[in-house]
């Protein structure tokens, strides 16, 4: 591969941008997409404001603004928050970070961000599956609450850990979304994002069903390992990726389809390559 994006990683703690350059280039990962710190109404132990948010991750990434793409991590909860997302965009932020940690994606409050988001053309790396944090996470995050979302005009998102463990369900979410492209009114595109997630022993499962179901959805997975900018674990990437190539090998997928899996399709998801996706219906289901 020439260059390897890796899409999920956190501020958790800070750090600094030279050491994961460093640790990247030990890896074998060229850039990826880095999250700011949680929104305070996550409860997660972090209280900064939205603006330090924003203005943390902006100039954590600025230095290496080829290599580095900022997300702003947002909450419909926060004061401001539609606000945030204007200001956001004007000041380079290349998308949004949504955990749905104590609501449903589908309610008004959640839906008017996401419009809002939708708007200013910018992309939304969605949390799906159960979560690991303390609390009950399950009913808010299964795959199928994302439907509602085929009502947002313009809309890129991504659904993270494939909805680990109901990736057959996002898949089948996914097969819907395919399905209505076809249609002149339908302009929402979504995206998995491979980072586990899955344990390594349903690896296999997961990327066998999701590259010979037959729906095109070899232009919309995205490569990534959910692991912290101020410490990057090069064994962590580099367990995946051994992992996931050794699996492409059985299945016989070639350069090109990798090319996009490790890095076109993040390029195009941000908008950074500036290059359009149109959904290529392949196969369907009898029903």
């Amino acid at each position: 591969m020439d260059r390897i994006y890796d899409m999920h990683i956190h501020m958790w703690s800070g750090g600094d941008p030279d050491g994961l350059i460093e640790r990247f280039n030990t890896a074998g990962v060229y850039g990826g997409a880095v999250f700011s710190e949680p929104p305070p109404e996550m409860k997660m132990g972090h209280t900064a404001a939205g603006e330090q948010r924003m203005d943390q991750v902006l100039s954590f990434c600025e230095k290496y603004g080829e290599r580095l793409f900022p997300v702003f991590w947002i909450h419909p909860d926060e004061k401001g928050a539609l606000s945030l997302v204007k200001r956001a965009a004007d000041k380079g932020i290349r998308g949004f970070k949504i955990i749905c940690n104590s609501y449903y994606v589908y309610e008004s409050k959640s839906m008017e961000l996401i419009h809002c988001i939708a708007q200013a053309g910018l992309p939304i790396c969605f949390h799906s599956g159960i979560l690991w944090t303390p609390g009950v996470s399950g009913d808010f995050n299964r795959p199928l609450n994302w439907e509602r979302l085929i009502e947002v005009p313009k809309l890129r998102f991504s659904m993270a850990h494939c909805s680990w463990p109901w990736y057959d369900e996002c898949l089948a979410l996914y097969g819907k979304f395919l399905y209505l492209s076809g249609r002149e009114d339908f302009s929402c595109e979504m995206y998995l994002d491979l980072t586990p997630g899955t344990p390594p022993s349903y690896r296999r499962d997961l990327l066998t069903k999701l590259l010979t179901t037959g729906y095109d959805i070899e232009n919309h997975i995205m490569f990534g390992v959910d692991t912290d900018a101020a410490n990057y674990s090069v064994e962590w990437a580099q367990k995946w990726m051994k992992l996931d190539n050794e699996i492409y090998d059985e299945l016989g997928i070639g350069k090109e389809t990798r090319e996009k899996i490790y890095a076109l399709n993040m390029l195009r998801f941000f908008g950074i390559s500036g290059e359009k996706h149109r959904y290529m219906p392949k196969t369907y289901d009898d029903s």
